[in-house]
């Protein structure tokens, strides 16, 4: 229960492989303001040398604190996916009805989680009845999707539940009626379909962010769309979740930071691009990269650098220009800027027309095949290809961290422990 504030960096390497780096987890006491996780997260990227305008986006939940921090450091930032469905699903299932029916299932597994008698007279009558031997999902707070998994797990061992909880007049009050179990149904139909794709945009060794645009509209176009077959309640969830979602994406800034993403990834392209937008994106494409310096790539412009001024220096003094000459620079200057936009065009124009790509090719390895056909796109798909989608890699350490003993062996409250205490 102490404070700490943690940092990981992603990227592509030079082998096109994406990394996932934490570079630190800091105790961190000071009020979480906005106007001091962003000195924090200031003074982090400065210890590591890491310069700000390197920084193509950071990823943070969706707490205010960590929004208005980003917005004091004037950086790109982009909200955790899995956090915004999270809180879809909160907002989606708000109804008294849910509410009693969850209560109703929360009760029931604590009934379950605190007698060792009824889990055993449950995988008695898992036995009989055919079941699946599962235990019962407690609801965490602090786990994205717990609260559906703990609905279907209950549903799917519902039998052998009302049997258990109905043979004790202690626990019988706990059965579930049939509109509990039917608003649970309602829940579950909802709601499941999108778990999967949480847990599917938390990877660290893969792309992701691109993967969000493509998503939204499989939602918004299938999984979310309302069904002849489904209830009122159902149907209530699908359309509150998906105008959450609608709101949330609406944000210009990110939406662009998307659609590059998109852009970028071999298997969408511009194909989830509002069609009103692709020329926009193109463009922005092309401008960024005209602007995009590349250290010791030709195809980019390039920034002297000091050992390029000392030999400068060495040369002997250049002849003394002609008039005729001042021009030749200038015609020279104009048709390098030019030539490098057609070739910047050219590339891009090829790309979009290559022939489409399997949806399981992992972008990473089609780009490293193609860098040689590519040369200036590829510099922006190692730029956005490594944002992540969700903010699960950092989360990620304190699970790992919760999960050890740092109780050292001498400690008396030590004996017993079944973990390896690690050194230090």
């Amino acid at each position: 229960m102490q404070p700490y504030l943690s940092l990981t960096v992603h990227f592509v390497n030079d082998n096109w492989v994406l990394r996932s780096v934490c570079l630190q987890t800091a105790y961190f006491p000071d009020e979480h303001k906005g106007e001091i996780i962003a000195q924090g997260l200031k003074d982090a990227l400065s210890s590591w040398n890491l310069a700000e305008d390197r920084l193509t986006c950071m990823t943070t939940d969706s707490g205010t604190n960590m929004i208005k921090a980003l917005k004091e450091n004037g950086w790109p930032s982009l909200q955790c996916f899995g956090h915004r469905l999270n809180c879809a699903i909160e907002n989606g299932v708000k109804d008294p009805r849910v509410d009693r029916a969850v209560g109703v299932c929360k009760k029931a597994v604590s009934a379950f989680s605190y007698s060792w008698k009824k889990r055993k007279e449950m995988g008695e009558v898992q036995a009989e009845l055919g079941l699946p031997t599962h235990q019962l999902v407690t609801e965490s707070p602090t786990r994205w999707g717990s609260r559906q998994k703990m609905i279907e797990r209950f549903l799917e061992q519902e039998k052998a539940i009302v049997r258990v909880l109905g043979s004790d007049k202690k626990s019988r009050h706990l059965v579930p009626t049939w509109q509990d179990l039917e608003v649970l149904e309602s829940i579950n139909k909802a709601v499941k379909p999108l778990q999967d794709f949480t847990d599917a945009l938390s990877g660290d060794l893969y792309v992701s962010v691109s993967c969000v645009k493509p998503v939204l509209h499989l939602f918004r176009t299938s999984l979310l769309q309302r069904e002849e077959k489904d209830t009122e309640l159902t149907a209530k969830i699908k359309t509150n979740i998906m105008q959450y979602l609608n709101d949330k994406y609406s944000n210009t800034v990110q939406d662009e930071l998307l659609d590059m993403s998109s852009l970028m990834d071999p298997r969408f392209r511009t194909t989830y691009i509002d069609p009103e937008k692709v020329e926009q994106v193109k463009k922005r494409a092309v401008t960024e990269l005209l602007s995009l310096t590349v250290p010791g790539d030709k195809s980019t412009p390039q920034q002297p650098s000091p050992a390029m001024h000392v030999c400068k220096e060495e040369q002997p003094p250049p002849k003394k220009m002609t008039l005729a000459a001042f021009f030749k620079k200038t015609t020279s200057v104009a048709s390098s800027h030019q030539s490098e936009t057609v070739k910047i065009e050219t590339e891009l124009t090829t790309y979009l027309l290559t022939p489409e790509v399997d949806p399981e090719t992992e972008p990473l390895d089609w780009w490293k095949r193609h860098q040689p056909n590519f040369p200036r796109l590829s510099h922006l798909a190692k730029k956005y290809l490594s944002v992540p989608a969700t903010s699960a890699p950092s989360e990620r350490v304190f699970s790992v961290g919760g999960g050890h003993c740092y109780m050292p062996p001498c400690m008396p409250q030590a004996r017993g422990c079944r973990q390896a205490c690690l050194p230090g």
